[in-house]
């Protein structure tokens, strides 16, 4: 009796504990997400001010995804148009990037005073969030100055400020779409 006790209790708690790390890795909300970045188009379009926008914008996803365990921030170096998108190159891309999600950003900086090239640090960062197929989940906008009422600081702080804001505002939009499961983008 003893014999036949041993025999059938050991292979009935090796498969429940096979059953159990199947379970454990079926678990799909625990995957990691794959946010695909593009460069963000800047306007006005003088190349003496994109490549700091792009480091300013960058070093700011890059902190607030890093807050994220479950998210991957990768980056494209190429610019998207951001008012007419074609859902099939975003499509196209985030297939050949493996990305769960596709962001598509805009700097747009204030101009001020007389001068062709006279700048403010004022910006309004703007994205659209898609999803792996090419559809517009939801979009943001920050507007620095209606916002923070910021009239001192550096353009790069308020790249950053104007970036977190707007990741914020995406996140709402998406915990009002999603349940609250599946919202940790």
């Amino acid at each position: 009796m003893k014999n036949f006790l041993f025999y059938t209790l050991i292979p009935s708690i090796f498969i429940i504990s096979i059953s159990s790390v199947k379970a454990q890795k079926s678990l799909d909300h625990d995957k990691t997400k794959k946010v695909l970045y593009f460069n963000p188009e800047v306007e006005p379009d003088i190349e003496e001010i994109k490549e700091p926008t792009n480091l300013a914008f960058f070093s700011a996803v890059s902190d607030n995804i890093s807050a994220f365990r479950k998210n991957k921030m990768l980056r494209s170096e190429v610019q998207v148009s951001f008012d007419s998108i074609d859902s099939k190159t975003i499509t196209e891309y985030s297939k050949n990037n493996d990305a769960d999600f596709v962001i598509v950003p805009k700097v747009k900086y204030f101009k001020v005073g007389l001068g062709k090239y006279v700048f403010s640090n004022q910006v309004v960062v703007s994205m659209k969030l898609f999803d792996a197929e090419g559809n517009l989940i939801t979009s943001s906008e920050y507007d620095t100055y209606r916002k923070n009422m910021r009239l001192l600081g550096s353009t790069e702080n308020s790249i950053k400020i104007g970036t977190n804001g707007a990741m914020k505002t995406i996140l709402k939009e998406l915990k009002k779409i999603k349940p609250s499961t599946e919202a940790g983008f």
